[in-house]
């Protein structure tokens, strides 16, 4: 955790910032560093070129696949602009070998959507427990709950028996305890390869113009609320 900028929370430099200090390089962090790359430098992750440049395969790490891109000279697609910024290169590489146990493929275009979009995981914030209609219709005086046949009843009207339709409303549950519970365990799921990413981005990978800090999004912002 950071306080005031470039101290941790001992009052001690941190050794990001001395590194930063040396280097002229921009603190970012991973997060931030990730909306960059995919929002202003717009980087696409192009899983097919790794794999065939680089022999992808499941299980090998992070590291070791962008070792072999960047020996084998392997480029990520800009998608016809200009090429990305080197770091937004790296960034978009990362997420392209993102291992299966952080949800590969499927949760590296996820992060990358939800960066472009400036956004998180809905881990389902003030959701509800509710009963709703399972079906609406429109008519002339507006949405109204869709009805169904249920049977039928006897009814006495001025003394003669009548056959009336009975019709119900179907209905359905939303926004569950197993919904909110789904969608929470899809936020770790998030936060846990934005930690795999960051050690990455960190330890491994060679940026030009910056410094990954220790810098997280809440790890479980509903507790905060």
């Amino acid at each position: 955790m950071m306080g005031i900028e470039g101290l941790d929370i001992s009052g001690k430099v941190s050794p990001v910032a001395i590194t930063a200090a040396r280097t002229g390089k921009r603190q970012i962090g991973v997060l931030q560093l990730i909306e960059w790359a995919f929002q202003r430098e717009h980087a696409s992750v192009e899983f097919d070129e790794i794999t065939r440049e680089t022999g992808a395969r499941p299980g090998v790490d992070t590291i070791w696949h962008l070792m072999e891109s960047k020996r084998l000279g392997c480029r990520v697609d800009g998608g016809g602009r200009s090429d990305p910024h080197h770091d937004a290169e790296i960034v978009a590489s990362a997420l392209a070998v993102l291992p299966e146990v952080y949800g590969g493929r499927r949760m590296a275009l996820q992060i990358a959507e939800l960066a472009r979009a400036g956004q998180r995981p809905n881990w389902m914030i003030g959701a509800k427990h509710r009963c709703v209609p399972r079906e609406w219709k429109q008519n002339q005086h507006g949405w109204h709950s869709a009805t169904e046949q249920c049977g039928f009843v006897e009814m006495l009207r001025r003394g003669r028996i009548q056959r009336v339709e009975m019709r119900c409303c179907p209905v359905t549950y939303i926004d569950t305890a197993r919904d909110v519970a789904a969608a929470r365990r899809c936020y770790l799921d998030w936060f846990g390869a934005l930690l795999e990413l960051r050690h990455v981005f960190q330890i491994h990978c060679h940026m030009t113009s910056h410094v990954v800090t220790n810098s997280m999004p809440p790890r479980a912002p509903w507790k905060e609320v």
